[in-house]
């Protein structure tokens, strides 16, 4: 076969393959209009849904707006696309296309903006409202561990205090016996040492009683918890969940700040600092110079002691003063379109469906594209001759022989023009129809060989 044969060929199959694929197409663009106007419905209703969401009011306004919003959007995707499916294929050179495609990708980022993010409120916005809920329970709930955890830190600050009161009466009592200053009795370094345990034993009493307190607080918040819990998966609309939830957080939040307030690090600190500056130094009852010198050096060994001491206590209410406080936590309710938006990651199908039913067309208008192009490529290496289909052969040459009657017709009025007295009956034209449907005369066949002139 040689190479024209084969260039033929393959011309010939290019132009079969693009009048399939015409078919094709001719068929499909019998319902595309029809599928386009379904998903641009579809949408609009999502639409109205998501927007409906939004609106605080529920009035017949409301409804109006609501409506009209979905309205526009479902005419606005139908118009958008149809305009690709109609265009961007019919582009032939590389900066229509691109310039086309760039007006596509704008117009999928509108559709986005105006319609995916409310469908996708309408398909998750209750489940995303209700995530919203339950991470707010965990932040409640961590804040409140914490603030109890803090609360307990500062209550075992009791055992430090305890031990220094101890500490305090222990050598009260060997000051009794004459073991600390070498002078038995109840003298000024006695009272001292009692001075200093008394006010142990009043802060160590005054910790205990926040015992009770502190679990008190921490119970009420764990049962707020439990209610808020059973909120978050209740059945029911979420909009009246919501309401209760908000209610309940209000007390838990109380409740925390109520376990903040019941730490007594801060009265620990205090009463350390009061430990060793506020000492009322007794009168010094030694019955001779070397006794009261004694009593004296007793005293200041004491408080250089107690300085120690307190300053050891001060630290470790500082250390439970510096740990990290609760988060402020703060219950803020959010709309359906709000929470798909906040907590996006955790809804990605609902997003993705919201956006695949405003954008699938985009499929179509690609396959449009190739399609054409596939049509175009098969066309151009084929000669036109070879391009006819039987009808339009048929079209052509009846084409031909309207034209050659008419030169005929021309030639025959010019030569009776010349030679008037010449013309007979068979050389005049044929009469033309005077009424619409009207059929023509029978004429002869035209001669074949003049078909060459």
């Amino acid at each position: 076969m040689s190479q024209d044969q084969e260039t033929t060929q393959s011309g010939r199959n290019g132009l079969r393959q693009a009048r399939e694929i015409e078919g094709h197409l001719g068929w499909l663009d019998g319902f595309t209009g029809a599928a386009l106007a379904v998903l641009a419905v579809a949408s609009g209703i999502y639409t109205y849904l998501g927007v409906s969401s939004l609106l605080d009011d529920t009035g017949a306004m409301s409804a109006f707006a609501a409506m009209a919003y979905s309205v526009a959007v479902s005419v606005g995707i139908f118009v958008f696309w149809s305009y690709m499916l109609r265009l961007l294929p019919a582009m032939r050179t590389m900066a229509s296309r691109l310039g086309l495609m760039g007006a596509m990708g704008l117009g999928c980022v509108a559709i986005i903006a105006m319609s995916s993010w409310l469908n996708a409120a309408a398909l998750a916005g209750a489940a995303a409202v209700e995530q919203h809920l339950a991470v707010t329970v965990q932040r409640y709930q961590g804040a409140l561990e914490r603030a109890n955890t803090i609360a307990i830190s500062a209550q075992s600050l009791e055992r430090d205090v305890a031990r220094l009161r101890q500490s305090f009466e222990d050598l009260s009592e060997q000051e009794a016996s004459g073991e600390l200053s070498g002078f038995a009795g109840q003298g000024a370094v006695f009272r001292l040492l009692r001075q200093k345990s008394d006010e142990l034993a009043a802060l160590e009493a005054q910790i205990a009683t926040q015992d009770a307190l502190v679990a008190a607080a921490f119970a009420e918040g764990n049962e707020t918890l439990s209610r808020m819990r059973a909120l978050t998966v209740a059945p029911g609309p979420v909009e009246t969940r919501s309401v209760q939830f908000s209610e309940e957080a209000v007390r838990l939040a109380n409740v925390i700040t109520r376990l903040r307030q019941l730490s007594v690090a801060p009265l620990v600190r205090r009463s350390a600092l009061d430990l060793s500056q506020s000492v009322i130094l007794p009168q010094l009852d030694g019955s001779t110079e070397d006794t009261r010198a004694g009593q004296q050096a007793t005293i200041d060994s004491v408080r250089t002691v107690l300085a120690q001491r307190a300053d050891t206590l001060r630290l470790a209410a500082e250390s439970v003063m510096s740990m990290e406080q609760p988060e402020e936590t703060v219950y803020t309710p959010i709309s359906a379109a709000d929470a798909v938006i906040l907590y996006a990651g955790n809804f990605v199908p609902s997003w993705a469906g919201a956006i695949a039913i405003d954008l699938l067309p985009a499929v179509l208008v690609f396959i449009t594209a190739i399609a054409q192009a596939a049509i175009r490529s098969g066309r151009e290496t084929t000669p036109v001759s070879d391009q006819l289909t039987l009808a339009e052969l048929r079209a052509a040459m009846a084409g031909i022989d309207e034209i050659e009657r008419q030169m005929d017709h021309a030639q025959t009025l010019a030569h009776s023009h010349q030679h008037p007295e010449s013309e007979t009956e068979a050389d005049r034209p044929p009469p033309q129809p005077t009424e619409a449907g009207q059929p023509w005369p029978q004429v002869s066949a035209i001669d074949p060989g003049r078909r060459g002139e």
